[in-house]
């Protein structure tokens, strides 16, 4: 049977904390940017976690251990053992452990995160396409990532051995901007071999396998930024998510999104874990929320009434996704959407 396709934010009674056993929350865009806690993050997952949500902090990069993410989180002022974290590369490493044998080496193209990762599942990390490794795994390495590496998975990836990939992620933030991400590193390869590794980070369901098994969540919700990542892995896991406006993705890329990358609920940051949501509501030839009302014209998306800005954002999702179907919305919803300051 194939799933319906979202066409507005749903409402929620209850606030998102108590309708959901599990908080999925990305980390980078989330929590914090550039290392420093995003504002009302340390206070709304306080709130959350007393009134008994677990949360669990979901990530994509493999470079750091989840001791070392834990120990960042905790200096923040959000106190997180290892096991709240859950890396790509423990995703990558239950990957690959299900198809060679115990014992195997694996050749790393990466950081301490996939070794710590194999080592848990009782693999062997070696450094030579000539050390006779069963797999190659490669995961983002730092910006010091010697490009030799790259030559070692080549050779032995054009010799068959079996390619994995912790994430495909093109780009990664740092402190100073945008800067290539492991899915830049994973195409220098792809380019050298003509090969296509096996992906385990979000938005794919190893990904989200990993994080039921280790958190054993019910009733898990997605916390995220990301079209792409978070919201597309929510849809692949037939979980609900939360979109927050803290990180890459803004209001155009909202109104745009495909039916995989359609949140069911929208909110400016955490503090919207811990309401309910309103709900969309079909008003004439169009939808209603809050103060606002929003409808498709024939080049534009139209907006009337005042209120809370997010309100009016939800509303002209629903116009948006509507129209649209199971495709992307072309309406034009700039002029909307400044009416709204996003």
């Amino acid at each position: 049977m194939s799933r319906s396709v979202r066409t507005r934010p749903e409402g929620s009674g209850q606030a998102l904390s108590e309708a959901y056993d599990t908080a999925l929350l990305d980390l980078d865009g989330v929590v914090y940017a550039g290392g420093n806690a995003i504002v009302h993050a340390v206070e709304s997952l306080a709130v959350a976690r007393a009134g008994g949500m677990r949360l669990a902090y979901v990530t994509n990069n493999a470079l750091r251990t989840p001791d070392t993410v834990a120990g960042h989180l905790t200096e923040l002022g959000i106190p997180t053992g290892a096991d709240d974290v859950i890396t790509s590369a423990q995703a990558v490493a239950r990957l690959i452990s299900e198809q060679v044998p115990a014992g195997a080496r694996v050749l790393v193209i990466g950081g301490e995160g996939l070794r710590v990762a194999l080592r848990e599942r009782g693999l062997v990390p070696v450094e030579s396409a000539d050390d006779d490794p069963a797999a190659v795994v490669q995961g983002f390495g730092g910006p010091d990532l010697p490009w030799g590496r790259f030559a070692e998975a080549s050779y032995a990836v054009a010799r068959g051995v079996p390619w994995f990939a912790s994430n495909t992620d093109l780009t990664i933030p740092s402190g100073r901007g945008i800067a290539p991400g492991n899915g830049a590193a994973v195409q220098v390869v792809r380019i050298a071999t003509g090969a296509e590794p096996q992906v385990a980070g979000k938005p794919l369901p190893p990904m989200h396998r990993e994080t039921i098994l280790r958190t054993g969540a019910e009733r898990p919700l997605v916390v995220g930024d990301r079209l792409d990542t978070d919201i597309e892995g929510a849809f692949n896991g037939e979980v609900d998510s939360l979109l927050v406006l803290t990180g890459v993705t803004d209001g155009a890329q909202l109104l745009a999104a495909p039916p995989q990358h359609r949140p069911t609920y929208v909110d400016s940051d955490l503090r919207g874990m811990l309401t309910g949501q309103p709900e969309v509501v079909a008003e004439g030839a169009g939808f209603r929320c809050g103060g606002w009302t929003a409808s498709a014209g024939a080049e534009h998306l139209e907006l009337a009434g005042d209120g809370e800005a997010l309100d009016g954002l939800r509303a002209l999702c629903a116009a948006a996704w509507t129209v649209a179907g199971d495709g992307a919305c072309g309406l034009d919803g700039g002029k909307a959407l400044a009416r709204l300051g996003l």
